[in-house]
């Protein structure tokens, strides 16, 4: 994967408490800084699915670098006791291992929404510091509660949720339960207790009835406590998009998720889908791109990206899609099933029946195979009378292979084309995809096909594009703003020598300057040929020279010198000067002595 210097993957935090059930302590509060750095449009944020891949896993940095695409790894470990937290954070450069930053924070649990403010802030300053500009806001993190309990037990229940069972939905279910019983103005765990009646409710572990009115009174609760949470327009999108079929509507929506925060998972994922729901699949590619690009170890993202291909008809790149997808979940069944429609239509039978005998609906793709690539084949008439009668029950969830089988079966189309139109009917999710089908060409010359549903969502409405999605957030400075306060910092840096403090950041050198760290590291980046660090590494270099070759100072060792010059770092110091000079310190000073 091609690597982005404005980058960066948040690894698990590592559980240092005696308490090994503290676990989900240092899953959510690694979830909650991922989320936040995610508001920083310019940075690249790895998300949660592809970070947590290596938890638990002593993997060299610079190979999960390669793998993620990013410059920078953060690495932690939490430590909880009693009311306080103890949190180690340590930036690490993927090209050379080398950690250019760590911290230490000691907090009391009641200031933990500040504390992973001040942590999320400082990372990505120090990303920009770094790797170039881009423009960060004064605060990522809201305070969603104010008791340390409910958010402890809202915690319990994100890291059961992610398990996606049954059981785990409704054990997280307990626990947001348990948070708004703490705190009944708990936005967040109404939201959340949302999402998992909906899933409940969609894979038919709840009834339906009961779980959408539950999941109801939650939405009402919550949408009167915080409306501005990227949860809120989301909430809408599954009723209007997978609920309703009304894709104008859910446009709307998902927009306003996006509007909130550009890079968010479920909003980039339904963004995708939404498109390819409605044929505008050169849209819908800039979004599976981008969510691979931000989850590359997602397999459901690689089955998002097989879906596009498979229905542009390039079976040849759906197949390593989801190749792809299954390398990394060999359970996904919706992989598993494109993984065997791609080999029908590309004639693949050997592979076929050696990858797909011990997956479900085994017999029914081998009878596709043969409906699709070997004429007069003939349909058992079990089979047939298993859909007549699934036919005659409206309610009946049928495989999508059922319907394939007979719309390539010129004596049962009619019957094919019943059964998809019950289905188009009840909103059912399997066939939302139904117009762009490769299996159900056959249907479309009856008149009938493309009446069943009709978008609403034109073309014309769509306002994001690729451009809009990478456009650049860089506050822009009028000329004589710019060309001032470029002389300003050069007189500074020239008079008053601050390079010289190891401590100095953006954040300070801005506040000194009385402006922003935005327009600070725009100026650096755009004006001063290099990013924060090269240009003040560029004069405690200098500084250091002038050092090295001062016969006074020839007792003090080349480490002391660098420090002396405003380096904090041994390694630091080292990396910076190899990579200008092209030679270590030590030989360039014995080449100057000579």
């Amino acid at each position: 994967m091609k690597l982005s210097l404005k980058s960066i993957a948040v690894l698990p935090f590592v559980n240092m408490s005696n308490d090994i059930n503290n676990e989900y302590f240092c899953d959510g509060i690694t979830e909650e800084i991922i989320n936040a750095l995610t508001k920083v449009k310019e940075l690249k944020v790895i998300a949660r699915t592809s970070c947590f891949a290596f938890k638990g896993k002593n993997i060299d940095v610079r190979k999960v670098g390669k793998q993620l695409g990013v410059a920078t790894l953060l690495e932690g470990s939490v430590r909880k006791a009693n009311n306080r937290v103890r949190i180690t954070a340590q930036l690490i450069d993927t090209k050379n291992g080398t950690h250019y930053w760590s911290k230490n924070f000691d907090r009391k649990l009641d200031n933990i929404f500040d504390l992973q403010d001040e942590i999320s802030v400082l990372i990505a300053n120090k990303v920009r510091e770094n790797f170039g500009h881009f423009n960060i806001d004064e605060h990522l993190v809201k305070n969603s509660t104010y008791n340390v309990a409910a958010y402890e037990l809202f915690l319990q229940g994100r890291y059961y949720q992610l398990q996606w069972t049954s059981d785990s939905l409704n054990t997280a279910i307990e626990f947001y339960n348990k948070a708004i019983a703490k705190d009944v103005n708990y936005a967040k765990a109404y939201y959340a207790n949302l999402q998992c009646y909906g899933l409940l409710a969609i894979w038919g572990y709840m009834p339906f009835n009961e779980a959408t009115t539950l999941a109801e009174k939650n939405f009402l609760k919550a949408k009167e406590i915080d409306t501005q949470l990227p949860e809120y327009p989301l909430s809408f999108v599954g009723k209007f998009f997978w609920g309703l079929w009304n894709f104008k509507l859910a446009y709307q929506y998902i927009q306003q998720v996006l509007s909130i925060n550009p890079n968010h998972i479920d909003g980039l994922e339904a963004m995708t889908e939404l498109f390819i729901a409605n044929g505008f699949f050169k849209e819908a590619l800039v979004y599976a791109h981008k969510l691979i690009e931000v989850d590359p170890l997602s397999a459901n993202n690689h089955y998002t990206l097989a879906n596009i291909y498979y229905y542009q008809e390039k079976y040849t790149l759906a197949l390593a899609q989801t190749t792809n997808a299954l390398n990394i979940r060999p359970d996904l069944v919706l992989a598993k099933n494109l993984h065997a429609f791609c080999l029908i239509w590309l004639q693949k039978k050997d592979a076929l029946k050696e990858l797909h005998q011990k997956t479900s609906f085994y017999k029914e793709k081998i009878l596709l195979y043969k409906v699709i690539n070997e004429e007069n084949t003939i349909v058992p008439n079990e089979y047939l009378e298993e859909a007549s009668a699934e036919n005659g029950i409206s309610d009946t969830l049928i495989s999508p292979f059922q319907i394939f089988i007979l719309a390539n079966s010129k004596e049962h189309q009619s019957l094919s084309f019943i059964l998809l139109s019950n289905q188009v009917k009840q909103r059912r999710g399997q066939v939302i995809n139904f117009k762009q089908e490769p299996f159900l060409k056959k249907l479309q010359s009856n008149s009938a096909f493309n009446a069943l549903h009709i978008s609403n969502l034109l073309i014309s409405d769509i306002s994001t594009t690729s451009k809009e999605i990478k456009e650049s957030t860089k506050e822009k400075l009028d000329c004589v703003e710019l060309q001032n306060l470029q002389e300003t910092i050069l007189v500074y840096f020239k008079e008053e020598q601050p390079y010289l403090d190891p401590q100095l950041s953006l954040s300070s050198l801005a506040a000194y300057l009385k402006t922003t760290s935005n327009k600070v590291s725009y100026v650096i980046n755009e004006t001063l040929d290099g990013n924060f660090n090269e240009f003040v590494n560029n004069y405690r270099l200098q500084y250091f020279k002038e050092l090295a070759v001062n016969p006074k100072l020839k007792h003090i060792t080349i480490l002391g010198l660098a420090y002396d010059s405003g380096f904090n770092s041994k390694s630091v110091f080292n990396t910076y000067f190899k990579k200008t000079e092209g030679i270590t310190p030590s030989k360039w000073v014995k080449m100057q002595v000579k």
